[in-house]
């Protein structure tokens, strides 16, 4: 059985995105930066031919860990699911920091969709992990390098 990895809808469309730009737009570049390199003579002395090698290696390593990604892909529509109103994969969640009375919103993504900036925690995070399965008014304690931090849940949404 193959490892899946959970993802949500945006996050496949994502790495699509990027192999179709890695594999349609990078490699090519790429390829032709190696053949003018070659172009200028002794390939050991060469530094443009090392560069263009270490980008043509880091594209089809990154074109191969995509595709492995998307072939063990579990997409997790949560606008599908009767969630019967508790915290899952793909939920945004609203809570409260009960110590600093701070509001915040985050919504539950799978690693490589994660981006604190635009507020999408991975799974695997501590405060993801903490509130998976609560409900709206449960308060969940979340283990930090600085102490237990308390949060009540204010609102589920399922989009």
């Amino acid at each position: 059985m193959k490892n899946q990895i959970p993802m949500t809808i945006q996050g496949i469309k994502k790495l699509q995105k990027e192999l179709i730009k890695l594999k349609n737009i990078e490699r090519p570049k790429i390829i032709n930066s190696i053949i003018e390199a070659r172009k200028h003579g002794d390939l050991k002395e060469n530094a443009e031919y090392q560069s263009a090698r270490e980008s043509q290696s880091f594209c089809e390593g990154r074109i191969k860990e995509i595709e492995i990604k998307l072939s063990n892909a579990n997409v997790i529509d949560v606008t599908k699911f009767l969630n019967h109103n508790k915290i899952i994969f793909g939920s945004t969640v609203y809570i409260k920091n009960i110590i600093t009375n701070k509001n915040i919103f985050y919504k539950i993504v799978g690693n490589d969709e994660a981006n604190l900036k635009n507020n999408l925690i991975s799974i695997n995070a501590p405060l993801a992990r903490s509130l998976i399965g609560k409900k709206k008014n449960d308060i969940v304690k979340v283990k930090t390098p600085k102490g237990i931090i308390k949060y009540k849940i204010l609102k589920i949404k399922y989009i």
